[in-house]
């Protein structure tokens, strides 16, 4: 049996890492060290963590099953990932997409826009239990009204963010709501409502700091002339409330725990058929021909679905919101995923995760400190493996014991997990949420970062509470 690895030992690939993309990220690239250098640094640090362990005597078949193993668990998102680009192209050349940055300028102004998005991703992504759907529905439309209105893509995509993680963390339908409590040993509605206490006042906050900037926002004077863009949206594309139909019929399916997939398929597939629908004029325009027969509209929207539809418009900001990439639009997002669970594969399979997280484990002397160690695991899986179920599932196995020796009761480890493993994967770039979410809104995890105020605050929430001892509930009969 090999042995556990020193923590020295199991530092090394994460520094390397570290060390590395800061210099790329601050020094070289910026913004463009996801389009490619990020990834080859993760794949780098993954050989430097191969090489540790072999030295360790860790085999070469040992390594590479915990690389298998790591790319299987993100099957389903590679693939949700494929479909919501498809999504996004038919719901654009449907003009569903289109249609709800129209009535959207008609109804939210940019003194209200911010916290209204947060409150709209909200109630949806409650509904669905899903961040991710929330984030290719609306959310894409949201960051549409909200350049169109003059607003930041980034604070529009924080709010989005902000709003979606709220009704993913306390949703009963969303997976890491029940996989925290099943990991911590108490059941799911008894952490629910525990982590309202944390919750609720995070997202209150939320909502205050996006008004503020909202009302800072209606005072400077710089909103853009809604109506020209209302007139050219009416102009290009047969505009109906009918179109609300699919992303209705959607949202019903993932509401009647349809699974994420087959819900993204069906809503792909009747974008398509609206095209057809509603769209006629427009595809007889992109195809440059007074007649459109069938072999050509097919054409037109497989494009759409699967490599790229762009729709002109002499508006310069319709002319930059009326493109989609398709499918191969997420290709980068993906490359950007698989290059992160080989590191973090390698790091599990050599036992480095566990001997860095069984080292803050030691520091843990007090209910705070043992809280704010399972927050820090929590980030730190999240940075290295690159996965929100695995920062739920490592801690949650390392550290159930541990609080059931303090005497504290399940749900303080259930709520800790959901409050920094679950939120904070969306803030790392090359973590699977972070490139999703960067992905699908078109916006960068570092850009939109500084206004994802609900991931933010959830933890710093908890670490409060834990310092002052509010709502730490005991297990019965202990002290």
């Amino acid at each position: 049996m090999t042995a556990k690895p020193r923590l020295w030992i199991a530092l090394i690939p994460v520094i390397f890492l570290v060390v590395l993309l800061s210099i790329n990220v601050i020094w070289v690239f910026g913004d463009d060290a996801l389009s490619g250098s990020n990834q080859f640094i993760l794949l780098l640090s993954g050989a430097v963590a191969a090489m540790v362990g072999i030295r360790q005597g860790y085999g070469w078949e040992e390594i590479l099953g915990g690389v298998e193993k790591s790319l299987s668990s993100t099957t389903n998102a590679i693939l949700i990932l494929l479909m919501i680009g498809a999504l996004a192209g038919s719901w654009m050349i449907s003009g569903i997409v289109p249609a709800m940055i129209y009535y959207g300028l008609q109804i939210l102004n940019p003194e209200i826009f911010l916290p209204a998005a947060a409150i709209i991703c909200a109630l949806v992504s409650l509904a669905t239990g899903s961040s991710w759907s929330t984030s290719a529905t609306v959310g894409i439309a949201l960051i549409g009204i909200g350049k169109a209105i003059g607003i930041s893509e980034a604070m529009v995509a924080g709010s989005v963010i902000s709003g979606a993680y709220f009704g993913d963390k306390i949703s009963p339908l969303s997976d890491t709501t029940n996989l925290a409590p099943a990991m911590a040993g108490t059941d799911l509605f008894t952490h629910i409502r525990y982590m309202l206490w944390t919750t609720v006042p995070s997202f209150t906050i939320t909502l205050i700091l996006f008004i503020i900037l909202g009302l800072r926002l209606d005072s400077g004077g710089e909103v853009n002339d809604i109506n020209p863009l209302l007139n050219e949206l009416d102009s290009i594309f047969n505009l109906s409330p009918w179109l609300f139909l699919v992303p209705g019929i959607v949202i019903l399916l993932i509401v009647r725990k349809v699974p994420a997939l087959p819900a993204i398929l069906i809503g792909t597939l009747a974008g398509a058929v609206f095209a057809f629908i509603f769209q006629g004029d427009l595809l007889r325009q992109m195809s440059e021909s007074n007649s459109l027969d069938w072999a050509t509209s097919y054409q037109l929207i497989m494009n759409a679905l699967t490599v790229s539809v762009t729709i002109q418009a002499e508006n310069p900001i319709l002319a930059e919101l009326l493109n989609s990439g398709g499918m191969a639009g997420m290709l980068g997002t993906i490359w950007l995923i698989i290059s992160a669970m080989v590191f973090g594969g390698i790091m599990e399979a050599c036992g480095f995760l566990e001997t860095i997280s069984a080292a803050l484990l030691k520091m843990a002397h007090k209910t705070a400190s043992l809280i704010a160690t399972t927050m820090g695991t929590c980030l730190l899986i999240n940075v290295t493996a690159s996965d929100q179920y695995l920062a739920i599932v490592v801690p949650g196995r390392m550290y159930a014991d541990a609080y059931r020796k303090r005497g504290l009761a399940p749900e303080n480890l259930s709520r800790t997990l959901e409050d920094s493993g679950t939120v904070t994967s969306v803030l790392v770039p090359w973590n699977t949420c972070g490139a999703y979410q960067s992905g699908v809104l078109g916006v960068n995890t570092l850009a939109y970062l500084p206004f994802a105020f609900f991931n933010l605050l959830s933890p710093l929430m908890t670490l409060i509470f834990a310092i002052f001892n509010i709502r730490i509930r005991r297990l019965v009969g202990k002290a």
